[in-house]
């Protein structure tokens, strides 16, 4: 008898003693003990108690080292030299303005770590260079399509620390080089007097960003006046683990500053954030969300928070340049043809995987279909089991059966994905996906899917913000920005006449700003419509609502609330199912049923267990009724 054969153990990983190196590195120069460092496939992160570095090859080449080295070293000066209360006093609220004011203090502290630790210098080069690379500046040849902001930080770096500018920077500072020099070329040079104390750094930091006009000369800094407005607004919790999780808004007006902290990468404008492929929202977070409040818009004293909440009320400026539409009318059929290619290429790389998951899937459903029958009817399948008494007796009559149906072909899934910016790169490659998976997969169990998609037409807010504009800015004017939602998939649609639709996830320029709760409205809106007995709303998501327009001119957390607000209407008050699951971003903060995956790698699983689960349970009852329904 042959010998079972061996099992094949797991090559030993040979990047270890550096990761753990890199990580005692990271936790001494930080002056945090407890830092968690681990390296994943994401992008790279920095929360309050883990930092996250993109993995590395198995053969690492020393440039990935390099790289891998600069993330940290960046991460870790993030910690060590800067306060981010003092960051917050004057941040400005204009998003173009703030992302300058964000990567001005990025490159600050940098610069620190490599005149204190020359040995930084070429990791930092190295990291920009990867980064601005995989943005795609090396080529650009329009102030349009090059970023304020990173110009900005190149230049600081390299005359404060004599960080080299990396070649795919040299185009964007060459743009901007001049224009610079010309406006704010002062206050430049008192910047870079300034970088070894923060509070003169980021007061010389507003007079640059005046020379420059991306703030109001009237917009003055007037230290009293800044801490005398903190006490006075209240504070919001900090998003764990999400770049688009913004504090305490500024309101633009000119009588009245208050206060907003985003973080760099926060806005999701292409490029246009220093560190735009690295998160470093949990460095600005204060003690208050260590102590476990978890609520960004507490409510009055004495009042019951989930009537507040209950009451918020969200407006929209206008909905005039708002869309829902088809994806075959955002794209030629030819292009997206080749996106949908480019989809199916993706997909040959997890064909395996996918395989699995999908028959996994697949067995769990039809588990459920327990043959069950109806006996002695008068039509139907013959039962061929009871022939006999026609034999022993000739006047009986024939019997029939009929199957009876199983409760889980009567459903409908909804799946609501996130096409925001910083879902870009491999989360939405593994969102569109899923997506055909499943749309495939439940097909096949005669359940429907319907595949959809929210994002905005523009950066900054487009013709709504226009429109506001025009009419005198009037205060608190809600939301401001024109949405777009997408039809991938309608529920009655085949599979085969839609595959193609999610090739167009691949565009790039598609991806931009998310207002999740208006999305989730209009998603479960179409559920309600549907003759299904179950109604299940799959939401996939990487952060918490952003849209730099509306944030702007509104509280911090105006989004947010609303967001809270529309899922604990549907969780207590609707028929559909809700779950979510969230990409790099703890989502249970808002969802009653979700889960969170620090890798976009394990959305195919989590997706299928999520689903399977849910069929396995009994349908909500019927009684519960939405108000959006």
């Amino acid at each position: 008898m042959a010998p079972p054969p061996r099992s094949k153990q797991n090559k030993p990983d040979t990047t270890a003693p550096f990761k753990s190196a890199m990580g005692a590195a990271v936790r001494a120069i930080g002056g945090k003990r407890d830092l968690e460092v681990s390296f994943t496939a994401d992008r790279p992160i920095l929360t309050a108690d883990k930092a996250r570095l993109a993995n590395l090859p198995r053969l690492p080449t020393l440039r990935d080292i390099a790289i891998a080295r600069g993330q940290g070293d960046a991460m870790a000066m993030r910690l060590a030299s800067h306060d981010p209360e003092t960051h917050r006093k004057r941040a400005p609220a204009e998003p173009e303005a703030r992302a300058a004011y964000d990567a001005l203090e990025q490159a600050r502290v940098e610069a620190l770590g490599c005149i204190r630790m020359p040995g930084m210098t070429g990791n930092i080069h190295e990291m920009l260079e990867d980064r601005l690379f995989r943005q795609n500046f090396a080529e650009v040849n329009d102030k349009a399509d090059a970023p304020l902001a990173e110009a900005l930080g190149l230049i600081l770096r390299e005359r404060v620390a004599g960080v080299a500018i990396p070649p795919s920077g040299n185009a964007i500072v060459e743009l901007w080089k001049k224009e610079i020099e010309q406006r704010a070329g002062n206050s430049l040079t008192t910047l870079l007097t300034k970088f070894e104390d923060q509070e003169l750094f980021s007061r010389a930091t507003r007079q640059l960003l005046r020379d420059v006009s991306l703030v109001p000369d009237s917009d003055l800094d007037d230290g009293d006046s800044d801490d005398s407005e903190e006490g006075d607004d209240q504070e919001p919790e900090r998003g764990q683990d999400d770049e688009k999780n913004p504090e305490q808004g500024e309101g633009e007006s000119e009588d009245a500053e208050a206060d907003e902290d985003q973080t760099p990468g926060q806005s999701e404008q292409e490029g246009e954030v220093e560190g735009a492929e690295m998160d470093f929202s949990e460095t600005d977070e204060d003690d208050s969300s260590e102590s476990g409040e978890d609520q960004p818009n507490p409510p009055p004293p004495g009042a019951n928070a989930k009537e507040f909440q209950n009451v918020f009320n969200y407006k929209i400026f206008t909905q005039k340049f708002d869309e829902v539409v088809r994806a075959p009318d955002l794209c030629p059929p030819e292009e997206l043809d080749q996106l949908r290619a480019l989809l199916d290429k993706q997909l040959e790389n997890l064909a395996g995987a996918v395989a699995r998951l999908a028959n996994k899937l697949q067995r769990r459903l039809m588990a459920q279909q327990n043959r069950s029958w109806e006996f002695d009817l008068e039509e139907g399948l013959l039962d061929t089991a009871r022939l006999t008494r026609v034999v022993t007796d000739p006047l009986q009559a024939l019997s029939f059966k009929v199957e009876r149906d199983t409760d889980f072909r009567d459903t409908v899934v909804t799946l609501l994905l996130d096409n925001s910016g910083s879902m870009r790169g491999r989360p939405i490659t593994i969102a569109a996906i899923c997506g055909d998976i499943l749309a495939r997969t439940l097909e096949r169990c005669g359940v429907k899917v319907e595949i959809l998609g929210f994002t905005t037409r523009a950066w900054k807010g487009g013709k709504s913000r226009e429109a506001w504009l025009e009419a005198g800015r009037p205060p608190n004017p809600g939301r401001v920005n024109d949405i777009r939602h997408i039809i991938y998939k309608a529920a009655d649609e085949p599979w085969r006449h839609a595959r193609r639709n999610l090739g167009l996830m691949m565009r790039e320029g598609l991806l931009k700003e998310n207002i999740d709760g208006e999305a989730l409205q209009w998603a479960h809106k179409r559920l309600l419509a549907r003759s299904e007995n179950r109604r299940i709303l799959m939401v996939i998501s990487d952060g918490a609502p952003v849209d730099d327009s509306t944030q702007s001119v509104n509280a911090g957390n105006y989004l947010e609330a609303h967001l809270r607000q529309v899922i604990e209407d549907i969780e207590t008050r609707s028929a559909v199912q809700l779950v979510a699951v969230g990409i790099g971003h703890d989502v249970t903060r808002y969802y009653r049923r979700a889960v969170t995956l620090l890798d976009a790698e394990e959305l195919a699983g989590a997706l299928t267990d999520e689903l399977a689960s849910l069929f396995d349970e009994e349908a909500p009852g019927a009684f519960r009724k939405s108000r959006y329904g």
